[in-house]
């Protein structure tokens, strides 16, 4: 069972126990991950700013019309952004922390289904053509099949092993 890791400082000392044990291919892998979590909470930051930035003073000012279908977009649009940009870093950061050695392709497929829920809310149905709804809609089926049939192989092989499955 994997005990929980405290923020910051443990999470380096334990890269830093490690380091001497890891082969080169490991080091660069440990190195990019954590490069790419700081560059990716760097944007989520920013993001999160700018979406801030934009939407407070509407509040403030009592202008912003949640009920107007372009700003329902716009601002569910940078929202949904802002979570798939933490997943994203979730997911890094797994890697990072060694508890999984490669991405996951279930938190993969994850993440395409929620870019692909963040297009169906941007979408403007009345100019986007049939052919890319139901493009977007086959996508959406797949994935959620591969998702599915993922899930059930980790569940068949939690139960194997007498073990939970992870998410």
């Amino acid at each position: 069972m994997q005990t929980p890791r405290s923020p910051g400082g443990g999470f380096f000392r334990e890269t830093r126990d490690r380091w001497p044990l890891m082969n080169a291919y490991e080091r660069f892998e440990q190195l990019v991950a954590i490069v790419l979590s700081f560059v990716i909470a760097a944007v989520v930051v920013i993001a999160l700013v700018q979406l801030v930035l934009r939407v407070v003073p509407t509040l403030l000012a009592g202008t912003l019309d949640i009920l107007d279908h372009a700003v329902f977009q716009t601002l569910f649009g940078m929202i949904m952004t802002l979570l798939i940009a933490m997943e994203f870093k979730h997911s890094i950061i797994r890697v990072a922390a060694r508890q999984e050695s490669i991405v996951q392709v279930k938190t993969v497929v994850l993440i395409a289904l929620l870019a692909l829920s963040r297009k169906f809310i941007i979408l403007d149905a009345a100019a986007t053509s049939a052919a890319t709804i139901a493009a977007l809609a086959g996508a959406t089926l797949v994935l959620g099949v591969v998702y599915w049939l993922m899930r059930d192989r980790d569940d068949r092989s939690g139960a194997a092993s007498g073990g939970k499955a992870g998410p």
